[in-house]
């Protein structure tokens, strides 16, 4: 998400520090008390920006957003002001644990170092590319790009993927119902018959809430 910075802005006018629980806007924007905060340095692909990979296409944003929130866990999110936008949006570095959140988006491919904005990730984003993770195990637009219309070729349909709900809710061989998310280890053998009681899920909120766990790979 692109966040225009404003100029000179003086540090009365926010708190250098905010702490707190966080909720996960997207891959790149966390919430604190009420307060959005994007995170410096880095660019996550929209919400509904598809990237291809396997000979399909996936909801990167989305899963961006995932990672970010399964990194967070429940633990409590300390965010170092950087900057303010133009909008009043707090630009930060957020560590939970003691680790820089924004240096772990891009190190596991799952945001691109900011460089309109900051080097500051630069190292991570090599290290990452060069594994071919997130990000990186297909073809993508560049965030900034994508916000400016432009789009990949069709990739090929997986016709087994229907719609924008991409999450597998899968019934195992002992009746464990059992959902995985695109870039899981066994989301790419698995199919889905709705016949059996197999569904998809638009979101893991929607899983969990009718009764399914989410594979531990």
């Amino acid at each position: 998400m692109i966040l225009p910075l404003a100029t000179a802005i003086p540090a009365a006018n926010a708190e250098a520090r905010i702490i707190g629980q966080a909720t996960v806007i997207d891959g790149d924007t966390l919430e604190i008390h009420g307060q959005r905060i994007r995170l410096h340095g880095i660019d996550a692909p929209e919400s509904a920006q598809r990237c291809g990979a396997d000979g399909a296409a996936y909801l990167r944003g989305q899963q961006a957003a995932f990672a970010l929130a399964d990194r967070i866990g429940r633990r409590t999110v300390t965010c170092e002001r950087k900057d303010v936008g133009r909008y009043g949006w707090i630009v930060a570095v957020c560590a939970a644990g003691g680790e820089d959140l924004n240096a772990f988006m891009v190190r596991r491919g799952w945001a691109l170092a900011y460089r309109q904005y900051s080097d500051a990730y630069v190292y991570e984003e090599a290290a990452a590319r060069a594994e071919g993770i997130g990000l990186w195990r297909g073809a993508f637009v560049p965030p900034w790009d994508w916000r400016r219309g432009v789009r990949l070729a069709q990739p090929a349909a997986n016709d087994n993927e229907p719609g924008d709900c991409w999450i597998k809710g899968n019934i195992s061989r002992d009746g464990e119902r059992i959902y995985h998310v695109p870039g899981g280890r066994w989301y790419n053998r698995t199919k889905i018959d709705e016949g059996q009681g197999e569904r998809w899920f638009c979101s893991e909120a929607e899983a969990r809430a009718a009764g399914w766990r989410r594979a531990q790979r």
